[in-house]
């Protein structure tokens, strides 16, 4: 034997008389919460002003405008990145390519599709580097050396 007890529709009989005896009392209610908070009960349902911006700081998160120039520079990043930034806004120009090790010795490589690169330089700025794919930065050619034939050869300085 299976019994099926589904609920009523509407408020329930002892719910409707507690909505009712709260309503009928909510003065006596709020005088008693005022009595025991110090008035912090009714201050609290008090509709509270919204701010107002004056003398407030607001701070454009958008990108900034464009500087006339930019100041174009070359930087060796830690993980041997080279690449073109502007000084003004420290942004990157050009990824211009890689310093690796290979067999035991730092060799410089050329941002290229030849290379391996899947975004590679642009044509006009890979022929005025090609001569440096490849390079051994050893001896005399260090990574200081590096940056100043780059900025050399693309007119930088």
């Amino acid at each position: 034997m299976v019994e099926i007890i589904s609920k009523r529709d509407g408020p329930r009989r002892e719910d409707a008389a507690l909505r009712r005896l709260l309503s009928e009392n909510r003065t006596t209610i709020t005088r008693l919460a005022d009595q025991f908070s110090a008035g912090a009960y009714s201050a609290s349902k008090v509709a509270k002003p919204k701010p107002q911006p004056k003398g407030l700081i607001f701070h454009d998160m958008s990108a900034g405008a464009p500087s006339e120039e930019p100041l174009a520079r070359i930087r060796v990043s830690l993980n041997g990145r080279v690449i073109m930034v502007d000084e003004n806004t420290s942004r990157q120009l050009h990824h211009l390519g890689q310093i690796t090790t290979r067999d035991g010795g730092e060799i410089f490589v050329l941002a290229t599709s030849e290379n391996g690169f899947f975004a590679p330089l642009d044509e006009p700025i890979a022929t005025l580097l090609a001569g440096l794919d490849n390079q051994t930065l050893s001896g005399d050619h260090t990574e200081e050396w590096l940056v100043a034939e780059i900025g050399r050869r693309l007119d930088l300085e």
